[in-house]
């Protein structure tokens, strides 16, 4: 099987915050994704320190990369350098939020 960033994206782009129902890329939250032999690393970041659904968005990103890819080792990592700020929204996500017109 070939782990690569982009098979990793496609999987964690099914994963939505549970509050906004965007997806966590849209959003901006997945900052870094190393893949290795079988082993898959990501350091994502939430809207703020506080955000009660950070457990469950970063559990639903692992859970999301093991299904989409069996057998990888995955470790995810939240990350708050740099903050999140609204400039990581992608269009789409910015249309859905208000952030345009």
């Amino acid at each position: 099987m070939d782990v690569t960033t982009e098979r990793v994206m496609t999987a964690i782009r099914g994963v939505t915050d549970p509050e906004l129902g965007i997806s966590v890329v849209d959003l901006g939250l997945i900052y870094d994704v190393r893949c290795g032999d079988r082993r898959i690393d990501v350091d994502m970041t939430l809207t703020s320190p506080g955000c009660p659904m950070g457990r469950l968005i970063a559990s639903d990103v692992e859970e999301a990369i093991r299904q989409a890819l069996p057998g990888v080792d995955v470790s995810v990592h939240v990350v708050w350098d740099p903050p999140w700020t609204a400039d990581r929204l992608s269009a789409d996500a910015r249309r859905h939020l208000g952030y345009d017109g």
